[in-house]
């Protein structure tokens, strides 16, 4: 297992940088797999309507998640800081400040799902005919959310240690297991559009065991209970890093709320055309996120152990790293991305037809714009890995304003099809922000140029 740790303060950085990222999109795959396979086995055996009530509650599914990550990954940022000082103590200290904050934060975000799933909906606009399907399967969804919590941060630990194998394996677990169990429970049990909803939860949950047991293999790793006091120089810090990222996932997912609400007034094909492309959207960005996990890891590593000029070497790297994989991406959807799309539409021919058309053209502006949504990914994550989580917060804003403004204007200017413009042109608005900040936190940090 301590084979697996990964020292980034040594070696080439694009190299480190790519076989750290590499696994973890593997693992990302593996996770996007059975979200696509949720998605097919519902579109294919239980219909459009229930496919479209998949889709009006994918974005509330997705900003609690994001939530969730977003706090973990704060957490990791301090936990790569003090494993690159080689102050493991001090990484003790974090992880079970981390633990305790992340149990008590996740408890109160399931409670406040609950009460919020059916006022945002209909405040959304969810057509009544996929209302009830789409809150029961919020329901199920948020009933998870500390077991969501506790597998993020567990891989988070270990990422920041530099172990991306472990994590893939446990997305292989889950996977596997996720599959399995959408078959049994909506095919065999007919348990609907929950049983989708509760194999998720079941695999997510079998991870989170998959890495525990891995964390508790590591010796350097050993808590003790003064490792769970909330202590003054530790748990302060954990949330000022973890909320604004947190907070930035929330204000992204509330945009996409917006664009959900200008959907859901397109009726119910046009609403399954767009949700077959945006269970796509994990696919285009697997590498994207992966990138920026590897970037976290990397920029603190570097920063604790004070080899800030690595941090600008490794930064450029990855921008050319993550440019080349989105054009491959890009290329391998604009080829097969109809025959990929097939695998989640069902119904009569004309409303596969109606469907395909607009996934596949919402697909397509995607795909050409996703070097934009990589660059997002690579320099958001060296901000945050410098200890900056407030300018990244700001991109978040700026890229809610973005896709907010586009979704509700850019419809009015060219039809219905004005929708599909709102994430390229959130990610533009955030990218723009994101390289001012870049500079600025890399001139304030990096002062130090000594190796």
């Amino acid at each position: 297992m301590a084979a697996r740790i990964q020292n980034m303060t040594e070696g080439r950085p694009g190299k480190l940088i790519f076989s750290f990222a590499l696994p973890l999109m593997v693992g990302n795959v593996f996770q996007q797999l059975y979200t696509v396979v949720d998605t097919m086995v519902v579109g294919k055996y239980l219909g459009v309507g229930a496919l479209a009530a998949l889709g009006a509650a994918d974005w509330m599914n997705w900003m609690m998640l994001g939530i969730v990550q977003g706090f973990a990954q704060g957490c990791a940022i301090r936990m790569s800081r003090e494993f690159g000082a080689g102050d493991y103590a001090g990484l003790r200290d974090v992880i079970g400040n981390a633990g305790v904050l992340s149990a008590l934060f996740s408890l109160l975000l399931a409670g406040a799902g609950q009460l919020a799933a059916r006022p945002v909906l209909v405040l959304l606009q969810t057509p009544g005919d996929i209302l009830g399907d789409a809150l029961l399967y919020l329901r199920v969804m948020y009933l998870g959310v500390p077991v969501m919590m506790a597998y993020n941060l567990l891989a988070c630990v270990l990422r920041s240690l530099g172990d991306g194998k472990t994590p893939l394996q446990a997305m292989a677990v889950a996977s596997a297991a996720n599959i399995a169990l959408d078959l049994l429970f909506v095919m065999v049990f007919q348990w609907g559009i929950a049983g989708a909803a509760a194999a998720t939860l079941i695999a997510q949950a079998l991870s989170g065991l998959f890495c525990l047991y891995h964390v508790g293999k590591l010796e350097m790793l050993r808590l003790g209970r003064a490792n769970l006091r909330l202590q003054k120089g530790v748990a302060p810090n954990l949330l000022g890093l973890g909320f604004p990222m947190a907070f930035q996932n929330c204000i992204i997912a509330v945009g996409g709320m917006i664009v959900q609400f200008v959907v859901n007034g397109s009726g119910v094909v046009f609403i399954a055309g767009f949700t077959a492309t945006n269970k796509l959207y994990g696919v285009l960005e697997i590498a994207a996120t992966s990138y920026g996990y590897a970037m976290i890891t990397y920029v603190g590593q570097n920063l604790g152990a004070g080899r800030h000029r690595r941090i600008r070497q490794g930064t450029r790297a990855a921008l050319a790293i993550a440019a080349a994989t989105s054009l491959v991406i890009a290329a391998v959807m604009l080829a097969f991305g109809r025959v990929i799309l097939s695998g989640f539409i069902s119904g009569t021919p004309q409303e596969v037809e109606q469907a395909m058309g607009t996934a596949y053209f919402y697909l397509a502006v995607m795909s050409v714009g996703l070097p934009v949504l990589y660059v997002l990914h690579v320099l958001r994550s060296a901000i945050q890995g410098m200890g900056n989580t407030a300018l990244p917060m700001a991109s978040g804003v700026v890229e809610f304003l973005m896709r907010t403004a586009a979704a509700l204007y850019l419809p009015l200017l060219a039809g219905e099809a004005g929708i599909f413009f709102a994430e390229p042109a959130a990610w533009l608005g955030a990218d723009v922000v994101l390289a001012a900040s870049y500079f600025a936190v890399a001139r304030r940090r990096l002062r130090n140029e000594e190796e």
